[in-house]
């Protein structure tokens, strides 16, 4: 597993034990694909990466010049790659780009915003990667949908097994696109206000 592009493009970055199945890292081609979407809104965004897992979706972003990046997992596995990744990409980097990782139990809801302390205004992108087929994606996009998490003219990434029903709205959310690439579905949702 690699970064894609951006500053940190070809940088390998450290992944699970091949014997541990409890983090699915999002394949490089499928993260190529994502991001290649998402084009220049990556730059300067502030990004929020749930369920963060090795942490690639936010190094990606944080390749790509955004202005900060949170990364959340609830697993000491996946908080020790997530460190150590950030390490590797960290080693010569003289930007401003701000990085913070938080340990909490996604699955018990989305952390409020003033737990985040990030932002008044909200992420500009929001990478959500449940476990697939657990139900928990639906809850994900409820709690984002009914939070102030979301930046106004932000995105919500959803990562899914292809073939899990997704709605088409929620609250002042609506799917503007759905991507699938082998076994992933990405959904990605945008406000309608």
């Amino acid at each position: 597993m690699r970064i894609i592009s951006g500053r940190e493009k070809g940088r390998k970055l450290f992944t699970p034990p091949l014997h541990d199945k409890s983090i699915r890292p999002t394949s490089d081609r499928a993260r190529e694909a994502l991001f290649s979407i998402l084009g220049k809104s990556v730059q300067g965004a502030k990004v929020l990466d749930l369920f963060a897992g090795t942490g690639a979706m936010g190094l990606e972003a944080f390749s790509r010049d955004a202005g900060f990046v949170v990364f959340i997992d609830k697993s000491r596995l996946a908080l020790d790659l997530i460190n150590k990744n950030i390490g590797l990409c960290l080693a010569k980097y003289t930007g401003s780009c701000r990085l913070r990782v938080i340990r909490h139990d996604l699955a018990k809801g989305v952390p409020p915003m003033h737990f985040l302390a990030t932002t008044e205004t909200g992420f500009d992108l929001i990478f959500a990667d449940p476990p697939y087929g657990k139900n928990i994606s639906l809850s994900v996009l409820s709690s984002i949908a009914e939070s102030t998490l979301l930046a106004e003219n932000g995105m919500l990434i959803i990562e899914e097994r292809f073939n899990i029903p997704l709605p088409g709205e929620a609250a002042h959310l609506h799917l503007i696109d759905k991507r699938v690439y082998g076994e992933s579905g990405f959904w990605l949702y945008k406000s309608s206000c």
